[in-house]
C-alpha cells in the first residue's frame, strides 16, 4: 500500500511528541535522534529487515541456532503441510516487540503491522525471487490487541 506510511498523523502515533520544544512539537526523525540509542537501532535492523533461513523446502524467519529444532518439533507434533508449519513458525505478536513501556494502541499496532508486511514482502522477494509467498497480516479495527499478528508461508 504505497504511500500509506507517509499519510499517517505520527502525532497520534508517538504522542509524547508535540510536547516536545516547549510544545512546538518535533519531527519523528528528530524524536528518534533525540530518544533512541544505537544499540536499539541495531536490534530494530533485525525486524525491520528481517534474516531468512532455508531448511529443506521450509522458508523460516532465522530465530537462530534454535529454529531447526523448533522446526523438527513441529514437523513430529503436528499432522500439518508445509504452508501450515511455515505460517506457524514464522507467525509473531506485533505486541510482543516490547515488554515493557508505554502500552501500545491499536494504531501503533496496526500501523507497525502494515509496515511490516511490506517490509516481508520486499525482503522474501529479494530473497527468493524463484519462491511465492503470503504475508499475512489480521489489519482489522477494533481486535484484541493480541490479535494484531503477521505470519507469512509459501503459495
Amino acid at each position: 500500500m504505497v504511500g500509506r506510511v507517509a499519510d499517517e498523523d505520527f502525532n497520534r502515533l508517538i504522542p509524547e511528541m508535540p510536547a516536545w520544544n516547549n510544545g512546538a512539537g518535533i519531527d519523528p526523525m528528530a524524536w528518534i535522534g533525540c530518544t533512541g540509542t544505537n544499540e536499539l537501532a541495531v536490534g530494530y535492523s533485525l525486524i525491520f529487515w528481517p534474516r531468512f533461513i532455508l531448511i529443506d523446502q521450509y522458508v523460516l524467519r532465522d530465530r537462530g541456532p534454535t529454529t531447526e529444532a523448533r522446526l523438527r518439533d513441529w514437523e513430529r507434533s503436528a499432522s500439518r503441510d508445509r504452508q501450515a508449519i511455515e505460517a506457524v513458525m514464522n507467525h509473531w505478536h506485533v505486541i510482543d516487540l516490547h515488554a515493557s513501556g508505554t502500552p501500545a494502541t491499536e494504531a501503533q499496532l496496526r500501523y507497525l503491522g502494515r509496515v511490516l508486511k511490506e517490509i516481508h514482502e520486499v525482503k522474501l522477494r529479494s530473497d527468493f525471487p524463484d519462491r511465492a509467498f503470503i504475508v499475512g497480516f489480521n489489519d482489522e479495527p477494533d481486535l484484541d490487541l493480541v490479535d494484531y499478528h503477521l505470519s507469512f508461508w509459501q503459495t
